[in-house]
């Protein structure tokens, strides 16, 4: 009996130890995020949406030491997003429900943008959890008033960080992809020319 309480307690201490998922942020810092320049802002009232089943989701994805990662993808970048679209429209509005056409006019807004996020992780230590590396990709579907998408940008950003880096910010990798995919997003959407017409 005794050596099968034992036996029990390794197997409970090797699930803790190896077979957990640690929770992460991908929430952006926003001062690395680029602000509005009144040159190059597009002069449109947009809208903005992620849908509640979005920003419920959560992503499992690996990490180091044969452990994996958890986190919120849509939930995390949603103020950063908000934050990019600010940078590059004169207005910007949330949107609960993208079929209310009457909400659509009732706030004067030209486009709708609706992001789908990607992500990947990983890394090469057998003996730390954090991720090394860690990718986003950011794809936004632009319709106009009348449902029909004029414009997909796609970005990705590209976040590392070695052990020195993270030992005091387990989230680093992926919080520097989401600087990086949001800077590119402004980016992206200021040298759009079917957004400007």
């Amino acid at each position: 009996m005794n050596r099968f309480f034992q036996t029990c307690l390794s197997t409970a201490a090797c699930v803790v130890l190896f077979g957990c998922a640690h929770p992460i942020s991908l929430t952006p810092d926003s001062k690395a995020i680029p602000t509005a320049n009144a040159t190059t802002v597009i002069p449109k009232k947009v809208g903005f949406y992620i849908s509640d089943a979005s920003k419920a989701l959560e992503i499992t994805s690996p990490g180091g030491g044969g452990d994996k990662i958890r986190y919120f993808p849509y939930r995390d970048l949603e103020l950063g997003l908000y934050q990019a679209l600010s940078a590059a429209f004169s207005d910007v509005s949330k949107i609960k429900d993208p079929k209310d056409m009457a909400a659509w006019k009732a706030n004067g807004l030209s486009l709708l943008i609706t992001p789908e996020i990607t992500t990947t992780s990983s890394s090469p230590s057998p003996f730390t959890w954090p991720p090394t590396q860690f990718g986003i990709q950011l794809t936004c579907a632009i319709a106009d008033s009348e449902g029909k998408t004029i414009e997909t940008l796609r970005v990705q950003g590209e976040g590392r960080a070695e052990f020195e880096d993270f030992k005091s910010n387990f989230s680093l990798s992926a919080v520097r992809a989401s600087n990086d995919a949001l800077a590119k997003l402004v980016t992206a959407l200021g040298e759009s020319k079917a957004l400007r017409q």
